[in-house]
């Protein structure tokens, strides 16, 4: 008589399945709107329960979406739900923005290009008075200065003011995490053994221009010039 074959059972999930799968439902609930941002969740055995999975597997969802910045623990009164605003749930890509080197970080100063480039526009469309004045403060603090660490901190003053002026919080935390201050310290450090500070600001000059003019087109094509620029310098060190 043959053998009995060995009974085959079905393999237990995947811890990392299961708390993915607790991540996934967390975030249906708030993209439902039944956890409403500020809201404060039930507690970890409740949703446990509510769920059908193990308070272990719930834990690490708990955890995964506070790191990630959906979720955030109030010492001695529990769990809630931030906020959601972009910059904060953004906050890891700028950590990828400062690490990322060689080819991907071309490839982040190009997905930069086309960003800044709309954020410009969109600024040239709609800054006012106020915003347009900040921005020609940092262009004129970045002229009368040829120290690497002051025009730095101008230049990402200088962008900032203009992403701001476009008015569109996603864009400007995404252009935030990309404009990594490690980078462009490099950048400018290099620019300054290459003689080329005169070529930024003339390009920094070329955007205050559509600016003033409001002039959407040419405010995306001197900002795409502009970090269209980085990136061949970028790409020239690395066929050093």
């Amino acid at each position: 008589m043959d053998e009995a074959l060995p009974r085959q059972t079905e393999p237990a999930p995947q811890k990392g399945t299961v708390t993915q799968r607790a991540i996934e439902q967390i975030k249906a609930m708030i993209g439902e709107g039944r956890l409403e941002p500020g809201a404060r969740l039930p507690t970890e055995r409740e949703l446990a329960v509510q769920l059908g999975i193990s308070r272990s597997s719930m834990r690490e969802a708990i955890r995964a979406l506070t790191v990630l910045g959906v979720l955030e623990a109030r010492h001695g009164s529990g769990i809630y739900v931030t906020q959601l605003e972009a910059g904060d749930l953004l906050e890891t890509f700028g950590v990828v923005a400062d690490l990322s080197r060689g080819p991907q970080l071309v490839e982040l100063l190009e997905v930069r290009r086309i960003l800044e480039s709309t954020a410009t526009a969109l600024a040239a469309a709609r800054i006012t008075p106020g915003e347009l004045a900040e921005v020609e403060k940092h262009l004129a603090a970045m002229h009368a200065t040829d120290d690497p660490e002051e025009i730095l901190s101008h230049d990402l003053a200088f962008h900032r003011a203009i992403v701001a002026a476009a008015g569109n919080d996603t864009m400007a935390a995404i252009l935030e995490g990309l404009s990594s201050r490690t980078f462009r310290a490099r950048v400018w450090r290099g620019y300054q053994e290459e003689g080329a500070f005169a070529r930024t600001r003339r390009e920094h000059a070329a955007i205050h221009r559509a600016l003033v003019a409001h002039d959407p087109e040419a405010a995306r094509a001197a900002a795409a010039a502009h970090v269209g620029e980085v990136e061949e310098w970028l790409r020239t060190q690395l066929r050093q």
